[in-house]
């Protein structure tokens, strides 16, 4: 029987019964087992503390039911370590007075949970299969564990296999297989298609810089259009980074990798949108025509920007690609980067900054992401904080002149090529597990998909 992110669609009736039980609930549930049940569960203390497990054996002393502590709150992480923790086999949730939501969450969490990392080596054990519940859309959660998967293992992937060209080479893959249109202006070209600055911060790598254009959809339905931070590496340009802070700059390009997560499940889930995925693709390497301390860029829309910092350059390839995104009016605009390290100062490496321009789209984004159990929390596009972005000779300098208020700063650079009259959404998110917990592995990671893709669901769907 086939299986995808360790879930199986039928049952065969032979699968173990997982039993959540609540700490206040365990009296109650053994008091109708047998006497041996009741005597192996009290012999090794269990006490259905949450999370934890007791593995109950049958009478030849196989393994029978699993016991879980669970309290009321059942997300998608509630049981999410199941997978790897428990013995390898076949499982189905036992809780008769569970409805499809709890079902739902507990699925995505299993897949979430079996998830490994495979291109350079094989997984030493498979995760255990859980049989869904027949009250769960399993097509919505595979659709959402596969564009999870995409996004993680787009980060997870070293630079030297995910240049612009194989980034580009994902999004085609994508746009294949749900009939997208994709079009990719390379190195030169940029310059004569309007796109200087992506050209000028990618310019010094053999890697060809790239601007990677996608769009599916009716151009009857509402246009959405998705624009991410494919920075393939980043060195930190001629302000080069200590080594230290450009070890894992594979994953400079997480913002790229959550748009193409977004996209992949929007077309999959057949929402009624046009969209637009803009990715401006690059490497910030060093050469003799690196890009300077001091030069002046000028961006797709006419704007002048003084380079104060060529480690800012992620604000910078995104300036391009939201002018063009404005130029075809959508109704939204969401952009994902993983763009400063200020915004993980304010709220730790697991919680996406998200700026927004308009506060019903933001409240309903918020809505989503408690109604999914994917967080983000809304920080301020506090307008004072622009004068720190003045220069002297252009119109605007790329890095404040301060080091306070970062991630604010960082918005409002973006904000400056965005239309005032288009709703838009930023998120600046770590893209990355610094350790292991349940369902969420060290290494890449989808911070805000779920949540963004609930919202247009709702919005749209």
């Amino acid at each position: 029987m086939p299986t995808v992110h360790g879930l199986i669609d039928v049952s065969d009736g032979d699968e173990l019964p997982i039993t959540p039980l609540a700490a206040d609930a365990l009296a109650g549930w053994l008091a109708g087992q047998s006497d041996a049940v009741r005597a192996w569960v009290t012999s090794v203390g269990y006490q259905a503390e949450v999370g934890a497990t007791c593995l109950v054996p049958g009478e030849a002393g196989e393994l029978a039911r699993v016991l879980v502590g669970v309290d009321g709150d059942i997300g998608p992480f509630t049981l999410a370590g199941l997978p790897t923790s428990l013995p390898q086999g076949t499982y189905r949730i036992d809780a008769k007075s569970w409805k499809a939501d709890k079902h739902t969450a507990v699925a995505l969490g299993w897949g979430l949970g079996s998830y490994a990392f495979t291109r350079y080596r094989e997984r030493s054990a498979q995760p255990a299969k859980l049989v869904l519940d027949p009250s769960v859309d399993a097509g919505r959660v595979r659709n959402t564990l596969d564009s999870v998967q995409l996004t993680r293992d787009l980060v997870n992937t070293p630079a030297g296999d995910m240049m612009p060209a194989n980034l580009a080479a994902a999004a085609e893959r994508i746009a294949s297989k749900y009939g997208a249109y994709l079009t990719v202006i390379e190195d030169d070209a940029l310059i004569e298609e309007g796109f200087p600055v992506v050209h000028a911060v990618g310019r010094a790598s053999v890697h060809r810089p790239a601007l990677i254009d996608l769009t599916w959809g009716d151009e009857s339905h509402p246009k959405v259009t998705l624009v991410g931070k494919g920075v393939c590496f980043d060195s930190g340009g001629l302000n080069i980074k200590g080594a230290s802070g450009m070890r894992f700059m594979k994953k400079d390009m997480g913002g790229a990798a959550h748009v193409l997560g977004v996209a992949r499940l929007v077309m999959a889930q057949k929402l009624p949108v046009r969209l637009r995925v803009l990715v401006p693709a690059v490497e910030n390497a060093i050469s003799a025509n690196a890009f300077r301390p001091g030069d002046v860029l000028r961006a797709r829309n006419g704007k002048t920007i003084e380079i104060d910092n060529t480690d800012a350059e992620g604000r910078l390839v995104l300036s391009d690609a939201l002018v063009a995104a404005c130029e075809e009016s959508p109704e939204l605009i969401l952009d994902f980067a993983t763009l400063t390290g200020a915004a993980r100062v304010a709220l730790g490496t697991d919680l996406p900054a998200m700026f927004a321009t308009d506060d019903a789209v933001a409240n309903g984004i918020l809505a989503s992401a408690g109604r999914v159990d994917d967080p983000v929390w809304r920080m301020p596009l506090h307008k004072p904080y622009r004068k720190l972005l003045d220069s002297t000779i252009a119109d605007i300098v790329n890095s404040a002149s301060v080091p306070f208020g970062g991630a604010i700063t960082a918005g409002l650079f973006l904000q400056d090529f965005v239309s005032p009259d288009i709703s838009w959404v930023h998120f600046d998110v770590m893209a990355w597990n610094r350790s292991a917990s349940p369902g969420r592995p060290e290494g890449g990671e989808a911070m805000g998909v779920r949540a963004v893709f609930d919202y247009l669901a709702e919005r749209y769907g």
